[in-house]
């Protein structure tokens, strides 16, 4: 059906339904994907001819009531008469981009007053003459609508392997609270009014460690052969990588893939604090709701990877409202919501990789108790002896001490005594067996 937008221009919404009729057999909810998101109509005929490959992604989050970094909360507050700007990396080459924008979780029509791509020379700064203007449908405009995503035009923007670009959004109109992705890892750049085309750094003043609206950079005129997503929580977010640093392990496997000569782009899907069987204030939309958007809706998707159960193991033991509301789950529940996600991820012709979970003991706050670890051992008994998986990645056994396996190895992690440090994530990255992907 044809859906006016601001009186003038049309979007057109298409809804694949026996896609959504088999993900709602798989008991998981229906989401906007490549097949019905909302897209501008002069996109539509030409993408129907070009191959289109996801070469970077973050998974979408609702407002959080907590800074997000040690500035004003961007998230609950929402921007007015600002330019942000973001810094992605986007894994594999290509002749042209587009860029996808996400108002998921907005409370009113999000208007986009402008937009710019180039290439990125670190931190705010753009390298000269390649900032190029983004559009929609022709228009340099748009409005996206609560609950939808917007994917932009082909963008006449070459890329290399692992290059960083940024993509700035000029924002004049009160947006309310942003669809955004807390733990970017990495800084994304403020400015008052309008500095779209600014090569230089000078006009933004503000930093926060957040991305707003921006879910996806897509990538055509390239050898890749599709891309993987990794679906997961902070393990897969990076909580304890190096900032600014891509030391992430979907980060790490994206370099292992590239100087392997496999073309494939990797997502990071993952979202701090993420369960896989239910929804809390920070971790998000639980994962059996948010697979269909985060990876079944992205373009050329081969194969995903998905660590999710810890936090439905562990965080009833944290007395900390952000993670709350989280009852007591069972392996059995825990092993049914994993084969959710691989009912839908087949039907959609898509590979699933098991990852097993982390050792928690050790942790640095009251995560691990006798029964997380009898769970833990549970579900990753199913994941490595089951075959329901189409492969496993035995992160668990990469990271845990060989002196103690119910416990991480000293040198792989972070000071809070649970996530992987760089040396382990890289160790991690270095387990899987990349022809599996």
């Amino acid at each position: 059906m044809d859906l006016p937008l601001s009186g003038t221009r049309l979007v057109k919404i298409v809804v694949a339904v026996p896609v959504v009729a088999a993900l709602a057999a798989a008991g998981i909810a229906a989401a906007p994907t490549s097949h019905h998101v909302v897209s501008a109509r002069s996109n539509e005929a030409a993408a129907a001819n070009t191959r289109w490959t996801s070469g970077w992604g973050a998974a979408a989050q609702a407002p959080v009531a907590g800074n997000e970094d040690s500035g004003p909360n961007w998230s609950t507050r929402g921007f007015a008469d600002q330019t942000v700007r973001q810094v992605v990396r986007v894994g594999i080459g290509g002749t042209r981009i587009r860029v996808r924008l996400s108002n998921a979780f907005g409370t009113k029509p999000l208007r986009i007053a402008g937009a710019t791509a180039g290439r990125s020379a670190g931190r705010a700064v753009a390298w000269p003459k390649t900032i190029t203007p983004v559009t929609f449908s022709h228009a340099a405009t748009a409005v996206i609508p609560p609950g939808k995503e917007l994917v932009s035009d082909p963008i006449a923007l070459s890329t290399s392997p692992l290059e960083r670009l940024a993509i700035s959004l000029r924002l004049t109109a009160p947006t309310g609270p942003a669809t955004f992705h807390r733990f970017a890892q990495t800084d994304s750049f403020l400015a008052s009014g309008g500095h779209l085309n600014d090569v230089g750094a000078d006009a933004f003043k503000e930093a926060t460690s957040s991305w707003y609206y921006l879910t996806g950079v897509e990538v055509s005129g390239a050898p890749a052969r599709g891309s993987v997503v990794v679906f997961g929580d902070s393990l897969v977010d990076g909580v304890g990588a190096t900032k600014e640093a891509d030391a992430r392990f979907p980060d790490d496997l994206q370099e292992r893939l590239i100087a392997s000569r496999r073309p494939l782009g990797v997502v990071n899907a993952g979202i701090g604090s993420n369960k896989l069987l239910n929804s809390s204030p920070c971790g998000g939309e639980k994962g059996t709701s948010r697979f269909a958007r985060d990876v079944l809706g992205r373009p050329g998707v081969r194969s995903v990877i998905v660590h999710l159960g810890a936090n439905d193991i562990g965080a009833p033991q944290v007395d900390d409202p952000c993670v709350r509301p989280n009852p007591q789950v069972t392996a059995r529940q825990l092993i049914d919501g994993h084969r959710a996600l691989i009912r839908a991820a087949h039907t959609h012709g898509v590979k699933a990789v098991g990852m097993t979970v982390l050792p928690m003991k050790g942790a640095l706050f009251p995560l691990w108790t006798p029964k997380a670890e009898q769970l833990r051992q549970e579900l990753n008994h199913w994941i490595r002896t089951s075959h329901e998986y189409d492969a496993v990645i035995d992160a668990d056994r990469a990271m845990s001490d060989p002196a103690d396996r119910e416990m991480p190895r000293p040198g792989y992690v972070f000071m809070d005594g649970l996530h992987p440090n760089d040396a382990g994530y890289q160790a991690i990255a270095n387990a899987i067996d990349l022809a599996a992907l």
